[in-house]
This record gives structure tokens, sequence and C-alpha cells, in this order.
């Protein structure tokens, strides 16, 4: 009992009650609350419509497009070609993909490191498409305040049909999109036949399908959350930003403190900041954040908020540029336009650009050089070697001549390396216009003019009217 007695005694531990702790933290997952963006007018707004009409034209156009007596545009996977314009591109001219993903990927490094997310706001198709179902969704429901209270208000007749013609013109949109991506792989034109004779391909059917009800969905209802959640720029972007990079920024030391004022009056005087609090700029914002709050991941600098804040200024006779593409730099040193934009042409800025233009450059010269002949050489695994009549070792190989060109040609083979080496058969084999074919090809050597073993000889491939020539490498085997 002593022992107790004189024990240290301990403080009670405290317990928290889960239930407590949930209601004061709040539920881990919030429910996502619809965004109603307001339509808004603008130097931005106009080059966000403009981007929406040029990539739509070519998205829609292109598949459209006759060269010749083809599409001009097709990939046509089953054959295995690709027809770019003039150019037909074939597996092996897989490098040529590889150098256009590689430019792709420079070239959104670049435009990052100059003037930020340039291709979600303005050029990435979650963006395109989102603006035109939202500009169907405007035309329909009506306006921010029409499209709220739409939602909010009790069913009704009028509810219905608007949201049932909105959804029919999305599903339109989205369905004529899948056709068209289709029409990229499948000539469009006879897609379009196979379509209305009700006989298209099941994979047609689905890939049509798949494309179409997956903008749908994107465009017309998760929106935001594609670029918030699901496009992993969002989380990335801030490896290549730096203070230099031009954003979407809120000059703060001149907006602050917020506060309401009457036209004219002089802000300082009340001792408040130019930002009157109208939040236009949230208003108007795809994904509903506040940019006055700082650099956040999920701006897309579409710079609408740029548009809504230079209106009210004019409203207000303030001076523009309260929200502005600005540098973190320029905006903590006061920089002027003509400071930031040339420190915008920093060394990382010039590497890229030099990266970019060197391999671009390359790419074309590749491309206008190419030799428009493709050759493979597959020896017979059925026999390595065998005699033939007259005293003849033979090997036996098989020979895929593809012709880029989209006119016939006729190619002579030969083979050279080994002294008395013969071809069969030795009159020109045709190829017709973008096309492949496999040719049986028989390599004799006198017996006994060569040791045994393995010696290398050369396939030579050229056309008739010299405009191509090919030199493929094999080996001939000399049995012991």
């Amino acid at each position: 009992m002593e022992d107790i007695a004189s024990a240290p005694i301990r403080p009670a531990r405290r317990v928290i009650p889960i239930a407590a702790a949930q209601e004061e933290g709040g539920s881990l997952f919030a429910a996502h609350k619809k965004i109603y963006p307001r339509t808004m007018r603008g130097v931005f707004a106009r080059w966000r419509w403009t981007m929406v009409f040029l990539t739509q034209l070519v998205f829609y156009g292109l598949p459209w497009l006759e060269w010749g007596e083809r599409q001009a545009v097709l990939f046509d996977l089953g054959a295995r070609r690709f027809y770019i314009l003039g150019l037909v591109l074939y597996p092996q001219d897989l490098i040529y993909l590889t150098g256009l993903l590689v430019i792709s990927a420079l070239s959104l490094f670049l435009f990052t490191a100059v003037a930020g997310r340039l291709w979600c706001g303005y050029a990435c198709p979650q963006t395109v498409y989102s603006e035109i179902f939202m500009w169907v969704e405007h035309k329909i429901e009506g306006n921010r305040i029409a499209r709220m209270r739409l939602d909010e208000g009790e069913f009704s007749l009028e509810k219905l049909v608007k949201k049932w013609f909105k959804h029919i013109v999305w599903l339109g949109i989205a369905l004529w999109t899948g056709f068209t991506f289709v029409g990229y792989f499948t000539p469009i034109q006879e897609l379009g036949l196979a379509f209305l004779q009700t006989r298209m391909g099941s994979w047609e059917v689905f890939w049509a399908l798949f494309y179409g009800f997956a903008t749908y969905g994107n465009a017309g209802f998760m929106r935001e959350q594609v670029c918030m959640y699901m496009c992993p720029y969002a989380r990335f972007q801030s490896a290549m930003f730096d203070r230099d990079t031009l954003i979407v920024s809120y000059d703060g030391e001149r907006g602050e403190p917020r506060g309401v004022r009457s036209k004219g009056s002089d802000a300082r005087a009340l001792g408040l900041g130019d930002c009157i609090d109208c939040t236009l700029c949230v208003q108007v914002c795809p994904t509903g954040i506040d940019i006055r709050k700082g650099l956040q991941y999920e701006c897309i600098g579409c710079g609408l908020c740029v548009d809504a804040c230079n209106t009210m200024m004019d409203k207000m006779a303030s001076p523009r540029g309260l929200i502005r593409y600005a540098t973190q730099n320029g905006m903590g040193g006061h920089w002027t336009r003509s400071q930031v934009l040339r420190r915008v042409l920093r060394p990382r800025v010039l590497i890229y650009a030099g990266v970019l233009m060197a391999l671009t450059i390359g790419l074309l010269a590749s491309l206008v050089v190419r030799m428009p002949l493709k050759v493979d050489v597959v020896r017979d695994r059925g026999s390595l070697a065998r005699i033939v009549e007259g005293g003849q070792l033979e090997n036996v190989y098989r020979l895929q001549i593809m012709n880029a060109t989209e006119r016939p040609q006729r190619y002579r083979i030969e083979a050279r390396g080994l002294e008395g080496l013969g071809v069969s058969p030795a009159e020109p084999v045709e190829v017709g216009p973008a096309q492949s074919r496999w040719v049986a090809v028989r390599l004799q050597l006198p017996y006994g003019s060569a040791p045994a073993g393995s010696h290398a000889v050369h396939f030579d491939i050229r056309s008739l009217d010299g405009s191509a020539q090919v030199s493929e490498k094999a080996a001939f085997m000399v049995p012991r």
C-alpha cells in the first residue's frame, strides 16, 4: 500500500471520441460542387474560341481531304501503312513517330517554361470540347444565373425539355466526334456509306461509341475534374515552372485590401486596394478557383479571369492589369513589360528552343531524303543450304519489298559478296503503288568455290527508273 501511495500520480489519458473527431474535422471526401462558369468576352476569350475553331477545323475536316485517289491522312492499321499527304509510312518507319513524340514533348516543355499551361488553356481536347459543350449549355439553358436556378428549381416541363434537348445535342456532337476519330483509321467515305447501310464493322462501332461516350462524359460531366484529378500534367507542371515563367497572376500589392467602392472614388484615400471583391474572376474560371489566392495547380492558364478583371477595372475607371500574365520575379521587382519579356528569353528557354529546332530540321530533312523503298530479308528456315542441278549450292531467302511510292515500280534484285554468286529469278519484280510483296529468291554458288561456313552477302534492290536503291546484308551458308 505504501508503494502505491508513494507512486507519482500520472494525469489521466485523454480519450477523443471518433464521432466527435469526425464532426470536428469534417468528411475526408468533400462532395463535388458543380461549377457554373460565367460567359466572358475579351482578348483571351477570343483566343480560346479561335483555337476551338482551328483545332476542330483540322480534326473534323482533315479526314475528308483527298490526295490523288485516296484520303489525305489515313492510318491503315490493317494494311500497316500510314498515309500523310504525299508520305507513305510503314512500321519500319517507327523512328519518325518517335521523333514526332520527342518534338511534341519538347514543345510542351518550351511552351510551359515560357508561359505556363498554354496547351491546357487553349488547345487541349478536354478544354476545347468542354468549351463547346458549355456553349451549347449556355444557348439552351441560359446564362449562369439561369442555369443555377434551373438546376435548383422543382421538376417542370421546361426543365425536362431543356435538359433532354441539351443532352441530345451533346450526344450528337460526341458521336460525330467518335465517327470522325474512326475515320482516321478507316476511309471515312467508306465508313459513312457503311453507316448508312448499317454494315459497319464491330470494331468500328466499338471505337466510335467508346470515343464518343468518352467525349460526352469528359466534356459534359467531368470537365474540370479531368484537369484537376486525372490529368498528370497538372501534377508535374511545377517542375517546368520557374520564377521567370509567365503565369496568370494577381497583383496583391495593388489589389489589397479588398473592398467595395463607388466608381471614380479614390481607393487609396479610402484605405482600399483596387480589387472591389466582385468575384468575377472566380465566376468565369472553368475550374472554379480564386486566382487571388496565388498560383494553384488547378489553374489551366486560360486567362478568362484577366478578361473579367480588366472589364471590371474599365467600369471602375482603374488601370487594367490587376490580374495579368506576369512572372514572379516581375511582380516582386515591379518590372516593366519589356523587362519581363526580355527575361523570358533565358538560357533554359533558349536551350529548349535550340534542341527543338535541331530535331525538327533533322526530322524534316530525313523525310525529304527518305528512300521510298523498304526491304526485309528472311532466310528460309526449311533448309539452310542444298545442292541443286548443275552442281550448284543454293540458299533460299524471302524478301519483303515495300514500295513507298504511289505508283507501280519494277525492281531488279542482285547479289554480291562471293565470286560466281547468281540470283534467281533474274527478271525484275513488279510491286504495286504503296504495296508490299514477298518474293522467294534463290542464291546459287558453284559447289566447292567457297570454304565451309557462313559468308556475308548483300542484296542490292534497285528500281528500274533509278529512283530508289537499297542494300541489305544476309548470310550465305556453305555446309561442311
